[in-house]
């Protein structure tokens, strides 16, 4: 723990970006030169924390309200994650001028992206019992051939208890995935004024705050928002009886905070179908005899997402004039990916909504 709080106080996050390439607000960074060399998938989501919240033991559910956020003055995009292999070649690196009000980038002329600022990491820390559980899971799904990120040690922080010669270096979750404890949900409606309910798996729980986000569009289909450092305020509730989270954190707000930030939009729907012969990459891994030969899927919501993410990217370059690049980050900052139904076999429903309004 590097803080101690009270229920009640107020706690000010200064945060840092997912890359840690900006610097905090105060000793802000202009990023219109080159990137960080090293930046890559082993190390990012430095979290600012954790801290000790005086009175919560291990069982109590903590509740966090975010009170204020303010951005940095520059962020950036990268274009490659979600589906990344229906974009085409290359890779896209967007910077964006940040203001109180909204985003723009030379990259992406014409755009004007509104500020929804938001924290993508919201962390608790683990016990024993419950991380050893988490490792054992990954492990044998990685084992399987699934998409793992195990843990790593030449990049991981810190370095005395994560790297190399560190005390356990084969024993630290990679930030990437969320989990029971909350961490990387990357969920865009965890706005100010919203409160979010967290596991306390241990005394004082361990606060932890991070990737702080712009915007972001439901998905965040590039694998990156708007990604920005920001300086973030809270204050936290310890509940004795508090809501069951055995599947995940919960939250609670205000239902405008649930809207798109347009008064337009156009949207584009997916459904479960594909080429015969074909195979999704998320689902190489199973070694099913079955899926190349079907043109139909049953139920299978990321292909709907998938394909409903292919349609509003050919609505935007064909509307617009962007490449197909360009118009990937424009989806994985602005545009909603949201179920339509689950009840429709084999076709369940995925829509890709585009706020209109972003297009100066």
């Amino acid at each position: 723990m590097i803080a101690t709080a009270k229920p009640g106080d107020t706690i000010l996050f200064h945060t840092r970006d997912t890359s840690d390439i900006l610097g905090t607000v105060d000793s802000q960074t202009d990023i219109r030169g080159e990137y960080a060399d090293d930046w890559h998938f082993g190390r990012v989501h430095p979290v600012t924390g954790p801290v000790y919240i005086e009175g919560a033991e291990a069982g109590d559910v903590l509740a966090f309200t975010i009170t204020k956020i303010t951005p940095g003055r520059y962020a950036f995009t990268e274009a490659e994650a979600f589906a990344s292999d229906l974009m085409g070649p290359g890779t896209l690196e967007v910077k964006w001028d940040l203001n109180e009000e909204y985003a723009v980038s030379d990259d992406l002329p014409g755009i004007r992206i509104p500020n929804a600022s938001f924290p993508g990491i919201v962390t608790t820390l683990p016990d024993r019992e419950t991380l050893n559980k988490m490792l054992a899971r990954e492990k044998a799904l990685l084992e399987a051939g699934g998409m793992v990120y195990p843990p790593i040690s030449d990049v991981a922080s810190p370095p005395a208890i994560c790297g190399e010669n560190g005390s356990h270096s084969s024993e630290c979750l990679r930030t990437i995935p969320p989990r029971e404890h909350g961490g990387n949900m990357d969920i865009r409606y965890l706005k100010t004024g919203v409160t979010i309910y967290l596991p306390c798996y241990i005394d004082g729980c361990g606060l932890g705050v991070g990737d702080l986000h712009y915007a972001q569009g439901d998905g965040e289909v590039s694998g990156t928002a708007i990604e920005m450092s920001a300086d973030l305020w809270g204050t936290t509730e310890i509940l004795k009886n508090g809501p069951d989270l055995t599947h995940g954190p919960h939250y609670s707000g205000a239902s405008s905070l649930l809207a798109i930030p347009s008064e337009e939009f156009y949207a584009v729907t997916g459904f479960p179908l594909k080429e015969k012969g074909s195979v999704p990459p998320e689902m190489a891994y199973l070694q099913s005899e079955k899926v190349a030969g079907l043109e139909n899927l049953s139920n299978d919501i990321n292909l709907a997402a998938r394909n409903a993410l292919d349609g509003i990217v050919d609505y935007i370059v064909a509307t617009y004039g962007y490449t197909r690049l360009q118009a990937y980050v424009i989806a994985s900052v602005a545009v909603d990916l949201r179920i339509g139904q689950l009840v429709d076999a084999p076709n369940v429903g995925v829509t890709a909504i585009l706020p209109l309004d972003i297009f100066e």
